[in-house]
């Protein structure tokens, strides 16, 4: 290699690991760490690796050395979108934050959410599932009331607030309260979900791929509602999705996992979104972003496929 092609490939190589646009996202030279963020942090993994059936025949490793933080934005919060090829890990991610076994406990590391270790599922985090959640003998309001009636909450005063989260997803109270599951669309009934979730004011909502079984045009009035309640209870949202434009609408910052055993590949921090989903997906710079991860992540799929 000559001086001029010496220079170029180093050129190139610092270019790859300093801050750079990218559409309506900034992709940053590496992935923030503990030590370099002065606000209190919501959620922290340090060098977390979790593997099923350690030692056994079936050992396999979800994700292996996953280092992030989260800042606690006061008054605020922030939408952390999860993305990457299937099978990297992002749902175990969701669920060490979460407590839930048997993702929960690590193999090794630490997760901690406000500065403290995660030893079990609790009321400062709810998540809402792909797989709708609601018990189909409980008509809506019986659903949505649920969690206050388990904090001992009286009926009257659980249903009143209940009946508010029902319109506040975008439910009619007159026409949907006593409605069963059965009676309801899809959409409907993560909406349920979704009241039954934020009644309880969780500071950490997780979310795995809830709309993914959606028909396009109600998942982007779903995403529409999500930024909208997202702002009123300004908790802080892990969001893990395979729609890259889901990601992008929604996300303050995106974290992309790389390919099976998952770690936190790149981290990408995204303008706000000023109008409804339809409308930003028609922006180019938008799609400058969507492109971008999308090649990463087809990237990632074909060295997947390719074994290496």
């Amino acid at each position: 290699m000559n001086p001029t092609e010496a220079e170029a490939a180093t050129a190139s190589k610092a270019n790859a690991n300093a801050n750079h646009d990218v559409g309506v996202g900034r992709v940053l030279g590496h992935v923030g760490r503990p030590d370099e963020v002065s606000l209190p942090h919501v959620v922290e993994f340090r060098s977390v690796t979790k593997t099923y059936n350690p030692g056994g025949g079936n050992e396999f490793t979800a994700i292996r050395d996953v280092t992030f933080v989260v800042q606690d934005l006061v008054d605020k919060g922030e939408f952390v979108g999860i993305l990457g090829p299937s099978g990297s890990g992002k749902s175990t991610i969701l669920r060490l934050i979460a407590g839930l076994r048997p993702q929960f406990p690590p193999t090794s590391g630490e997760v901690l959410v406000f500065g403290r270790p995660v030893e079990r599922p609790g009321p400062d985090r709810g998540m809402v599932f792909q797989d709708y959640t609601s018990f189909d003998h409980r008509n809506v309001l019986d659903n949505v009331a649920f969690g206050l009636e388990c904090r001992g909450v009286p009926r009257k005063v659980r249903y009143e607030v209940a009946r508010e989260w029902i319109a506040n997803v975008g439910l009619s109270v007159a026409k949907d309260q006593y409605k069963y599951p059965h009676e309801l669309s899809g959409g409907m009934r993560q909406r349920v979900a979704i009241a039954q979730t934020l009644i309880l004011r969780p500071r950490i909502i997780l979310m795995d791929e809830p709309f993914g079984a959606l028909d396009p045009m109600t998942r982007m009035n779903m995403q529409d509602l999500l930024i909208d309640l997202w702002r009123r209870t300004q908790a802080t949202v892990f969001f893990v999705t395979h729609s890259i434009e889901e990601a992008v609408f929604l996300s303050d910052r995106i974290y992309v996992v790389s390919n099976s055993p998952g770690t936190i590949l790149r981290e990408l921090t995204i303008e706000p979104s000023d109008r409804p989903s339809k409308e930003m997906q028609r922006q180019p710079r938008f799609q400058d972003t969507v492109y971008y991860l999308r090649d990463l992540i087809s990237q990632l799929e074909e060295s997947q496929r390719a074994g290496t």
